[in-house]
């Protein structure tokens, strides 16, 4: 299980990635994050939604209700365009931060 400090630190750029492959919403994205990682981050509603709302808040992202045959309205979030540079931002960053982590632990080291 990945520790709560990094699912937290690490939402922002999996949401927007997330969506740079397609609209969706909050339920299937966090069947999308847990299914891409194994099972080992587990999203709540608590801690998803306040996330998306303030992503949408900032621009990053945008909603919609849509309605599907007889199924209840579901909101369904996108990626703007400004979430879109700020998703080439964070992995930057993130390729950054695998770098020096990666040259601390010496990958190709056999010790831990």
């Amino acid at each position: 299980m990945i520790s709560k400090n990094l699912t937290a630190a690490s939402t922002k750029a999996i949401i927007l990635g997330i969506l740079r492959h397609g609209n969706s919403y909050g339920y299937l994205i966090i069947k999308k994050i847990k299914e891409i990682s194994g099972g080992k981050m587990n999203y709540s509603d608590g801690m998803l939604y306040p996330v998306l709302h303030r992503l949408e808040k900032e621009g990053l992202i945008r909603s919609n209700w849509t309605m599907e045959g007889d199924a209840k309205p579901r909101k369904y979030y996108e990626i703007t365009e400004q979430g879109k540079d700020a998703l080439r931002m964070e992995k930057e960053q993130w390729v950054q931060v695998n770098a020096v982590l990666s040259s601390i632990w010496d990958v190709t080291s056999k010790n831990p």
